[in-house]
């Protein structure tokens, strides 16, 4: 197929500065793309981070790295938030926060509570609808250190929560929050859910079960008065069932994941906002009802690509290191607001 072929049909874009994505010729499959973007590793040019950490309520604290320019108040700062079962050291953080440090800005790279090694500081479970954890921070961040402006970023379940706390805020917003950008966020929990427990996904499914019933049972240790060993859940559904949803005030899965899911406040947005979503994602679901949701909010520009598999996005290196989602993000913030 002739570039300008595969650029017509390559996804539909609501902003013409988007750059079009064009899959590596030999990852045009979504699970190699899917594969490749959790497993090749990205150069790490972010210098060494202070640690610190923050109570987002009480008796709960999380993890942060920050990475801080001379005269860091001056400078637009980019707290990045990870997927289910990631971290701070997850690939796609490193990638966007070295892209981000290069052009100037501070970077703040979040451990959701219990990840990063974590599971001491708070007795609770995270979950995806912890939003206000990561405003927390934010509000933190901008009363001491002063900070002038800033953006968010998620990837997958993180892109979840910042979309949410987005649309929760609404016209409430901090003034210096500037723009938010997501990555083939999980907005749709319950279609999402049901997806990775397709036949196809099962890979991706027991990968997940697995690395959650291990932090589980480091939570059973931390704290048996609260937690007790349970057999090996079948699906991700069934361990929000089982676990999350019993742990966290939720009557059962389906009702974590409809009041956990950004899609619920998607039209509320009203700060500039970047959603990333490829339609060959071997697991994220984005319903015609959402779609219709972001497309339909002019703060909101919904890209969607025929090819990019899961938070992977990796074209071919032209000049940059061909992770063009996490250049899209950084290029978006520089438009609004972040420069």
């Amino acid at each position: 197929m002739l570039e300008s072929e595969e650029m017509q049909n390559e996804g539909t874009f609501k902003d013409s500065n988007i750059e079009t994505f064009i899959p590596h010729r030999f990852l045009r499959n979504a699970h190699l793309q899917t594969l490749a973007g959790n497993f090749l590793r990205r150069e790490n040019r972010l210098p060494e981070p202070q640690e610190r950490l923050f109570q987002v309520e009480e008796n709960v604290q999380v993890l942060c790295h920050c990475h801080w320019q001379p005269e860091p108040q001056s400078r637009a700062t980019v707290l990045i938030v990870h997927g289910l079962e990631g971290s701070s050291l997850s690939q796609y953080v490193i990638g966007t926060g070295s892209k981000a440090w290069d052009l100037g800005m501070n970077v703040v790279r979040m451990n959701m509570r219990n990840c990063g090694g974590t599971e001491h500081l708070t007795s609770t479970l995270y979950h995806s609808g912890l939003s206000n954890d990561v405003g927390s921070v934010v509000r933190t961040l901008l009363e001491q250190e002063k900070l002038e402006r800033i953006g968010l970023v998620g990837y997958s379940m993180g892109g979840n929560l910042v979309l949410k706390l987005a649309g929760e805020w609404g016209s409430n917003a901090p003034p210096e929050l500037k723009a938010v950008a997501t990555v083939s966020p999980s907005a749709d929990l319950a279609a999402s859910a049901d997806a990775i427990h397709e036949k196809a996904n099962r890979v991706y499914e027991w990968k997940f079960l697995l690395s959650l019933m291990r932090r589980y049972r480091r939570k059973c240790s931390l704290f048996p008065e609260i937690y007790r060993k349970t057999r090996l859940p079948r699906s991700i559904r069934e361990f929000d069932d089982l676990i999350i949803a019993p742990h966290n005030g939720f009557a059962g899965a389906q009702d974590y994941y409809d009041r956990a899911s950004a899609s619920r406040v998607a039209d509320k947005i009203a700060v500039p906002t970047l959603v990333v979503h490829s339609t060959d994602d071997p697991f994220i679901r984005m319903l015609p009802e959402t779609r219709d949701k972001f497309a339909g909010n002019t703060h909101v520009t919904l890209v969607e690509t025929q090819h990019g598999g899961h938070c992977a996005f990796i074209a071919h290196p032209n000049g940059y290191d061909g992770r063009w989602a996490e250049r899209q993000i950084i290029e978006f913030f520089l438009r609004h607001g972040m420069a």
